[in-house]
């Protein structure tokens, strides 16, 4: 490879040029590998002894798909094209697509976004079984930019493509070849072989030579086109309405279908560049790039530790989160022993973990093989003998202090030295945890979201005394069951609970004084999150809630609400969608509908907190409602943030997201408070703080941001050396 190329070209005798993408680890189009690939194209077409090019990537991986960095060059202004859309309509489609030498496109591991558009140019592509292909750009608040919106639909049909796009749906090389967007599937070892030679029968007439945006064959006639078009609008408003790309993506396909391909790649190029200028696109990016960066951590991850291999690990407590946590380790092929107190209770811990796997089978996610497969790794014990060579313990028992001592203390005398003990406490203090232990630099907790087999976050909780091989293990098996890891200092709540305390809070002071509950959970959702924060506390379960919410309210009175609306439900056995009523009542489908009554437990907690109805309050604008719920929440996050229980601020995004439910298209609670700006936030719930009391006192590092008109996401000194 000549000096500063990030592709490959060589000749064979054949007379067939490989060109070979190279940028580790993926083969990410970065636009320096773009022009790369140019030049080594430009130099095939020109030399006399090649007959035809096959295009692969190295290292397994075809391409992961345009850098995202670069995205953030265009955001910035950079002059990273000669003119728009050069890369998408002057090299791929005038150089490549219509080079007068047929090229066929050698794919395997990851052929994503940019990287299937650039497949998709050649006019070949042989897969391997396993390839996995995909435009999953609406992901980043984005359209395919690279021809994509075009090319696809010719080759796998209108639907499919809308189908693929809309939802980022990957499909693996066995796949792709049935709906006609690869044309044949073979082993890798004869990957290059099988594509060296369809290229030179393109070259002697025995394969058929067409140029992907001007196929017809694969499309249906106008009117019933129209009629996708539209259905597919209409679901993109359902689960999409407070975005804007897919419907611009739908008019791209669409253009192109009506006016040619062309036509529709100079939309394509139109429309990319506005989106990609976009809050939406901003935020989502933002999202992406900062949970790539959670498992680096200055001062951990930076000391050349490798993480050791973890085997088989050890669960203990097999209720909710205890199977769903033993279930995550199962699918990623760990060995799982769960240990019960008698063969009663083991068999009820066995059966919710094979209940979990079966639904994957009932649904289609899971073949039968795969779950007896699966079934196989798991083993119920009911005493420690069988610890003795374990390579982790993840506890989930009940939050009772007393009991998770036992259980460490008992675990120190049957598991190996380099055990490591996680803890999925959600409330209490680790040290105490470990207090009567004498492996203290072992334990750590591996906090889990419920349901734990589906939720993508897990926090990493530190104590002073973890040692960093122990973290940068727990980092690992993190990322090996497919969760986002983030590490997090020991303290109540960590970060996620204790950042979202005030969530809930809020909403009660205003349903206290005159707000509508449902209007709230209206706001809140149209706003962007699943659900709203009263039909949280019923999903949750009202004595969840309860437990929950006492250990903030005893830990920091002055930051807590005076209300009794969740007691008084609960003392009237109302638990939520447990038992079918809570703030909303049920139905047997779980399908919730407001409850009239719900006005006389609002009175009776008004009476008993001595508040009034605030007419100011009862007349919200939605506007209102979000910023008086959320201000608060981004007030503890500053308090988060400035107390070092996270390194960066871009943490505290992530666990938003994928903890809580945030909107990622708004970037993550800290992300999206810098998009307002810490003055209006301050002197709001300056304000609000002066007619509603502490609850909404500012904290001091929201305060001198605001002063010094400073982003609260800027690092903070200190922060790091107390994670």
């Amino acid at each position: 490879m000549a000096k500063g190329r990030r592709t490959n070209l060589e000749v064979g005798a054949d007379g067939v040029a490989l060109i070979t993408i190279i940028n580790p680890p993926v083969n990410s189009l970065a636009f320096d590998v773009l022009y790369s690939l140019r030049d080594s194209y430009e130099e095939a077409i020109r030399r006399n002894d090649v007959k035809a090019i096959v295009i692969a990537g190295a290292n397994g991986n075809f391409s992961g798909g345009f850098d995202v960095g670069g995205f953030s060059e265009i955001q910035e202004g950079k002059n990273v094209e000669p003119k728009p859309g050069y890369i998408s309509v002057d090299v791929l489609t005038d150089i490549i697509e219509a080079g007068r030498k047929p090229a066929v496109a050698a794919i395997d591991g990851l052929v994503l976004g940019g990287g299937l558009e650039l497949a998709m140019v050649c006019h070949g592509r042989i897969s391997t079984p396993t390839a996995q292909l995909g435009q999953p750009e609406l992901q980043l608040g984005l359209i395919p930019g690279f021809g994509g919106t075009q090319r696809l639909p010719r080759l796998v049909g209108i639907s499919k493509a809308l189908e693929m796009i809309l939802t980022s749906k990957l499909v693996k090389g066995t796949e792709a070849q049935a709906l006609g967007l690869v044309d044949a599937v073979v082993l890798a070892q004869e990957l290059i072989g099988t594509a060296r030679q369809w290229a030179l029968d393109m070259v002697e007439g025995r394969k058929p030579w067409i140029a992907s945006l001007y196929r017809t064959d694969n499309l249906v006639p106008l009117v019933e086109a129209r009629k996708m078009f539209k259905l597919a609008r209409a679901q993109a408003g359902k689960t999409a309405h407070n975005l804007k790309h897919p419907s611009a993506c739908i008019d791209v396909i669409e253009e192109g279908i009506v006016s040619g391909g062309r036509a529709g790649l100079l939309k394509e190029v139109h429309e990319f560049r506005g989106l990609v200028q976009t809050d939406t696109c901003k935020s989502l990016i933002h999202i992406f790039l900062a949970q790539r960066g959670t498992t680096q951590v200055q001062g951990v991850t930076d000391l050349g530790l490798k993480p050791r291999r973890v085997r088989k690990v050890a669960v203990l407590g097999g209720g909710l989160m205890g199977s769903g946590i033993a279930t995550a380790l199962l699918l990623s092929n760990y060995s799982v022993i769960i240990k019960g107190t008698n063969e009663k209770s083991l068999e009820a811990m066995i059966g919710r973990v094979k209940a979990k796997l079966q639904s994957r089978v009932k649904k289609g996610a899971m073949s039968k093989e795969k779950f007896e497969k699966t079934v196989s790794l798991l083993k119920g014990v009911l005493d420690y003998e069988s610890f003795k060579d374990v390579d982790m313990v993840i506890e989930a028992v009940p939050e009772n202090i007393s009991l998770k001592q036992e259980i460490f203390s008992d675990l120190e005398k049957y598991c190996p030295p380099h055990c490591i003990f996680a803890t999925n406490t959600s409330t209490l203090d680790l040290d105490l945890i470990g207090s009567k232990t004498k492996s203290q630099d072992r334990i750590i907790g591996a906090h889990f979201f419920s349901p734990a087999h589906v939720m993508p976050l897990v926090e990493v909780v530190r104590t002073n005394k973890t040692s960093p091989q122990v973290i940068v293990d727990l980092l690992d098996v993190g990322k090996k069951i497919r969760k986002t890891p983030i590490l997090v200092r020991n303290s109540i709540g960590f970060a996620v609970n204790k950042t979202f305390f005030p969530y809930g809070q809020a909403a009660f002071m205003l349903a206290d004084r005159g707000a509508d509950p449902y209007q709230i959970d209206k706001a809140i959702t149209k706003f962007g999150m699943p659900m709203g924060p009263f039909r949280m506390a019923d999903m949750v379960g009202l004595s969840v809630s309860i437990v929950t919410g006492m250990k903030y309210v005893e830990k920091f009175p002055e930051r807590t609400i005076n209300t009794r609306i969740i007691h008084l439900l609960h003392e009237d056995k109302r638990e939520g969608e447990i038992n079918r009523k809570g703030f909303y009542l049920y139905d047997d489908r779980g399908k919730a509908r407001p409850d009239p009554e719900l006005r006389k437990y609002i009175e009776k907690s008004r009476s008993i907190s001595g508040v009034t109805i605030d007419p100011k309050l009862e007349k919200l604008s939605e506007k209102d409602i979000v910023e008086m719920v959320f201000f608060p929440v981004v007030n503890e996050a500053c308090r988060v943030f400035a107390e070092g229980v996270v390194v960066k601020a871009a943490d505290l995004d992530i666990s938003s997201v994928m903890g809580m439910g945030f909107p990622a298209f708004r970037g993550g609670i800290m992300f999206w408070a810098d998009s307002i700006g810490s003055k209006y936030i301050y002197s709001r719930l300056e304000e609000w703080s002066k007619s509603y009391g502490e609850f909404f006192k500012p904290c001091d590092f929201l305060a001198e941001r605001a002063a010094q008109g400073a982003l609260l996401s800027s690092p903070v000194k200190q922060a790091q050396s107390r994670l």
